[in-house]
């Protein structure tokens, strides 16, 4: 399969890509770090493209996606894994960071489902993966905001599920628990973020066996 990951170049996205290469499959790798995803994608071979994205750029998805079906003429999945954290009490974080956790975790998300759907319908099927997090069932204190978006990428990703039954695209959501990646490294120096340190930490490996045995 063809298959696009969004925060290719660090933790569950690369681990992720590893692994379906490895059971055979090609790779988007899409990063913003566009560097990080092209020495990665030299790293994993021909089977792996590099791809620089912001994700909340809705031009540059479309043009990201254009050069996917250029180089191999289809895409069977999308998985949209990209995201960031601010940590802190709500209260100190500033409301630029909250509003930078949005638009990332939430509407990145959005706008990679809607570029996607309709070229998955043209070619007559897809698959939408979402890797939201726990925290969209059980927020914690000190990812506020981050909690806030993986909740409504859920619902979106969700209510769009339920919009498009009848339509040849798949859809799955990904729940990852705390799982040991630079993500979590940042949440370790904040003591706002104690409690997500009660349980211990998986690693993006296991993370990522979920994801491509969903793929």
């Amino acid at each position: 399969k063809v298959v696009m990951i969004t925060g290719a170049a660090s933790g569950i996205g690369a681990s992720t890509a590893e692994l379906l290469i490895a059971r055979g499959n090609r790779v988007v790798l899409a990063d913003i770090a566009a560097g990080r995803a092209q020495a990665m994608a030299e790293r994993l071979g021909e089977n792996a493209m590099p791809l620089g994205l912001d994700i909340c750029a809705e031009a540059q998805w479309a043009a990201g996606l254009d050069a996917v079906w250029a180089r191999f003429g289809r895409l069977d999945t999308l998985i949209n894994n990209a995201a960031i954290v601010h940590t802190g009490w709500a209260r100190d974080v500033p409301l630029a960071a909250h509003h930078a956790t949005m638009e990332t975790n939430y509407f990145g998300g959005v706008i990679g489902m809607l570029a996607a759907l309709p070229r998955f319908k043209a070619q007559g099927g897809g698959h939408l993966v979402t890797v939201s997090s726990m925290n969209g069932f059980l927020p914690f204190p000190g990812i506020a905001s981050y909690a806030a978006a993986k909740h409504a990428l859920r619902a979106f990703h969700t209510a769009l599920a339920i919009e498009e039954r009848e339509s040849p695209v798949a859809f799955t959501l990904v729940y990852p628990t705390a799982t040991e990646t630079p993500m979590l490294e940042k949440e370790a120096h904040d003591d706002a973020m104690a409690l997500a340190f009660a349980g211990t930490p998986v690693a993006p490996a296991e993370v990522a066996a979920a994801i491509a045995d969903a793929v």
